[in-house]
């Protein structure tokens, strides 16, 4: 990947901050993003949808008051779903990925951002019927004009990719990765983030951890509360531990809005987990030593 752009270790996801979830004030965005950069999180999350197509808004406002200088944050988005809400002439869920549409898209994501260029712009998930040539003006017209800077994918196949790249490079893809939904590092999507130099990223790194009490996740935590005495480290920053000691150099995706939990992803980067643990813990969750 021609990586021009660093993004921060831990990307802050911003999935939850609005409606979707806290329903953080503008003020209260300010502060988490001031608290995101001390802790030298820099790279944000964004899609379209969020918070039923509200939260871009809802984050510019605050970008707009915070102080941070636009040179020193990340900022990506991502386009394609097209749900059936309030304001919106969609009569089924669909992806679209039409020349018009993608520009339509990103020229909106921008004017609610308060920002002239996205760092990157991703196609939130695939379609059936992508038409590559399409995308590839789309995406060629957006770069010329600078109104993005790289372009990628999310929840993309290598197949998929490669359908993408017969007219335009990808040079990111995000993907759910977490180690109680490791089918990545299987399926051959983590192996051509490494072969073809992609940014990889991932969505819901901490996994079903903390949401089911499952027969899978009682073994986890019998061994996370373990480790966490050993690596003086609490039980999300193993979970992040974990995913980080892939060689794609993942990219997590932290949908959290609490700063504690901000602060403690990040401190997470430094932790170098020992190889038979890692082992341990992927054996934990699929109940069975690997063949």
């Amino acid at each position: 990947m021609n990586n021009t752009t660093t993004y921060s270790r831990i990307i802050a996801g911003t999935m939850t901050w609005g409606n979707w979830g806290k329903q953080l004030s503008i003020t209260e965005m300010v502060s988490l993003m001031n608290q995101c950069m001390e802790n030298k999180i820099t790279s944000f999350d964004h899609a379209d949808i969020y918070g039923d197509y509200t939260n871009e808004d809802q984050f510019g406002k605050a970008f707009a008051q915070s102080g941070i200088a636009r040179e020193n944050v990340q900022l990506i988005s991502k386009c394609g779903i097209q749900f059936n809400v309030k304001d919106r002439t969609n009569r089924v869920k669909h992806y679209e990925y039409g020349k018009d549409y993608i520009i339509a898209s990103v020229e909106r994501s921008l004017k609610l951002l308060r920002t002239d260029f996205l760092d990157l712009l991703l196609l939130h998930r695939p379609s059936p019927l992508m038409d590559p040539f399409e995308i590839a003006e789309a995406i060629g017209h957006l770069k010329q004009q600078g109104k993005i800077k790289q372009f990628g994918v999310s929840n993309f196949t290598p197949s998929q990719i490669k359908l993408i790249e017969k007219k335009v490079p990808v040079e990111a893809n995000q993907i759910e990765y977490s180690l109680t939904s490791n089918e990545a590092m299987n399926n051959g999507v983590l192996d051509d983030c490494i072969v073809h130099d992609r940014l990889a990223m991932s969505w819901s790194p901490l996994g079903s951890y903390f949401r089911n009490d499952t027969p899978v996740n009682q073994r986890i935590g019998k061994l996370l509360k373990e480790f966490t005495k050993k690596y003086n480290a609490t039980e999300d920053q193993l979970l992040l531990a974990w995913i980080l000691k892939h060689p794609s150099k993942i990219h997590p995706v932290v949908g959290t809005a609490t700063p504690e939990r901000l602060k403690l992803a990040m401190e997470a980067v430094r932790i170098e987990m020992d190889l038979q643990d890692w082992f341990i813990l992927l054996e934990a969750n699929e109940g069975h030593e690997v063949a």
